[in-house]
């Protein structure tokens, strides 16, 4: 690496995010890289965003299935930022997206949070919930820069968590009375995936760290833990963890979830 990798490595990076451009090494193939310093470029990427106008507006999380966290070597989930012009409203349930200079696009249908304020350590789903203003259901577009979707916990953070774009469907207000409730639900619910109306793939809660909640408040203790002067606070958008697999998708394609066991309404996103 050169003499300021993270500077250097950030700039790799911006160049093929803006471009559409492949990433043909990764860079935990390369010397000295591991996921600290994976945090430091993504710190550096955000200031290139955020000095180029766009604010960030939340977070996403990746790895939220412990299963995989002792053979990849971690000790929790691990997340990037989302940007202004990267998270979008549906109207009705339906909304129309246009990613710009998709490399390998995949959909992953997810629960988000808004908060209202910070979500530390320590926290249970209850707790998390409580600092929860709203919830929706959602769609992350993710699109990886890296050949045949090859790559460790590290270069999904230097690569902007592979975000591409968030689509947050009708909200939810998480009233005090709704908490005891949403505890037992979001870890049971369930979801259908459907691509032009054939059914793809059944997926619940669970998948999503055994809740999504759980996830949010594991993402809340990770970032302080890490970052203890930036934690997850109050305004924040979250993307939780992924309820189904991640199904790869173009130009064309209309998805749509429906859910069971949650009031949430079916949200379909149309790429075009």
């Amino acid at each position: 690496m050169s003499e300021n990798p993270v500077e250097a490595l950030a700039q790799e990076l911006m160049s093929a995010y803006e471009t559409g451009q492949m990433v043909t090494v990764p860079a935990s193939a390369r010397p000295e890289f591991d996921l600290g310093l994976a945090y430091a470029v993504e710190a550096t990427l955000k200031k290139f965003r955020e000095a180029q106008g766009y604010k960030t507006v939340g977070r996403k999380v990746g790895y939220a299935n412990k299963a995989t966290w002792r053979v990849l070597k971690l000790e929790t989930l691990v997340w990037a930022h989302m940007y202004e012009d990267t998270v979008h409203h549906s109207h009705d349930n339906f909304a129309s997206l246009t990613i710009a200079h998709p490399r390998s696009l995949k959909i992953e249908p997810e629960i988000v949070f808004g908060l209202k304020q910070s979500v530390g350590a320590g926290l249970d789903a209850a707790g998390a919930l409580a600092a929860t203003d709203w919830l929706a259901l959602g769609f992350e577009i993710i699109d990886c820069p890296f050949p045949e979707w090859k790559f460790q916990p590290g270069d999904f953070v230097a690569s902007f968590g592979l975000h591409a774009a968030l689509v947050v469907g009708e909200k939810m207000k998480v009233k005090p009375d709704l908490i005891p409730a949403l505890v037992e639900e979001l870890p049971r619910f369930k979801v259908r995936m459907k691509k032009d109306g054939e059914l793809i793939e059944e997926g619940s809660g669970k998948n999503s760290l055994k809740s999504p909640a759980l996830c949010l408040a594991e993402l809340g203790a990770a970032i302080a833990k890490r970052f203890p002067s930036q934690p997850l606070a109050a305004g924040e958008i979250v993307s939780s963890g992924t309820l189904t697999a991640g199904h790869l998708t173009g130009k064309g394609d209309q998805w749509t979830v429906e859910v069971e066991g949650i009031s949430l309404p079916s949200l379909t996103l149309r790429l075009t």
